[in-house]
């Protein structure tokens, strides 16, 4: 008498296969896994700049003494690049 185990290896390598294969004829499709960890941040597209060290340690001393992050400075100093360069058209 040979009992067969309800095993993975016993069942064989082909049952997961038919078993999705009957789940979507029935059409019972498992939903995508969510995404995990950290939600994405608001601000696409990102700038990260290398600049020169006394360039970066400048930036940095002034966002600290701003209270303010060191990308705020930089959207600050576009505003004023751009201002500057419309004014001369």
């Amino acid at each position: 008498m040979s009992e067969e185990k309800n095993t993975p290896g016993a069942r064989g390598a082909a049952a997961p296969e038919k078993v999705a294969e009957s789940a979507k004829e029935q059409g019972a499709e498992r939903p995508k896994p969510k995404r995990r960890g950290r939600k994405p941040s608001p601000r696409t597209g990102q700038v990260h700049a290398k600049v020169m060290p006394n360039v970066a340690r400048e930036i940095s001393r002034e966002a600290v003494l701003r209270g303010v992050q060191q990308g705020v400075l930089i959207e600050e100093a576009w505003a004023l690049y751009k201002a500057g360069r419309d004014a001369e058209d």
